[in-house]
C-alpha cells in the first residue's frame, strides 16, 4: 500500500477499557460520517491492526482523534 499522509481528525469518544478491535468498530462509522474516503479509513485500520498490541493500537486512533 502507498504511504498516505493523513492529517484529518476524527470527533468521537475512544471508550475506556477496550481494546483496539472494538474501538476501530466505533472509529470506523465515525470516520465515514466525517466524510474519509474508503482509502483513508483502511489505511487507519491496517495501522492499527498492524500495531505490536492493544495500547499501541490505541494510540493510533487516540492520534486520529480531536482532543
Amino acid at each position: 500500500m502507498a504511504s498516505m499522509n493523513i492529517r484529518k481528525k476524527v470527533r468521537w469518544t475512544l471508550p475506556p477499557n477496550t481494546n483496539r478491535y472494538a474501538a476501530l468498530d466505533l472509529f470506523v462509522p465515525a470516520a465515514e460520517d466525517e466524510g474519509w474516503s474508503e482509502a483513508e479509513v483502511q489505511y487507519v485500520i491496517d495501522e492499527v491492526v498492524e500495531a505490536a498490541d492493544d495500547a499501541a493500537g490505541l494510540e493510533v486512533l487516540n492520534w486520529y482523534t480531536y482532543k
